[in-house]
């Protein structure tokens, strides 16, 4: 999920699984696979951006607990991502 701002200036938080395409016309333009068609704030490669860094988040261990100690990067994750020891 990450957070995106909507012309009017409301915040939401958009499902970026749900993301077709997006558009630049000026205004980003997001099409979603189920045919609502949102209009952002953000740049198409803010957008960008911030999908990538939630899904390093959510996929790579490594940048999770490094991010979710005092002093690591960012302000820690979304998601707790726990590894299961050996033989479990």
């Amino acid at each position: 999920m990450v957070r995106l701002t909507r012309l009017n200036r409301a915040e939401m938080v958009l499902n970026s699984d749900l993301i077709e395409h997006i558009d630049v016309t000026p205004d980003t333009v997001i099409t979603l696979t189920t045919g609502q068609i949102l209009r952002v704030r953000e740049s198409a490669d803010e957008v960008v951006r911030r999908i990538i860094d939630f899904r390093r988040r959510v996929l790579d261990p490594v940048y999770a607990s490094e991010s979710s100690q005092p002093g690591g990067e960012g302000a820690g994750p979304d998601v707790v991502i726990e590894q299961a020891e050996a033989g479990e």
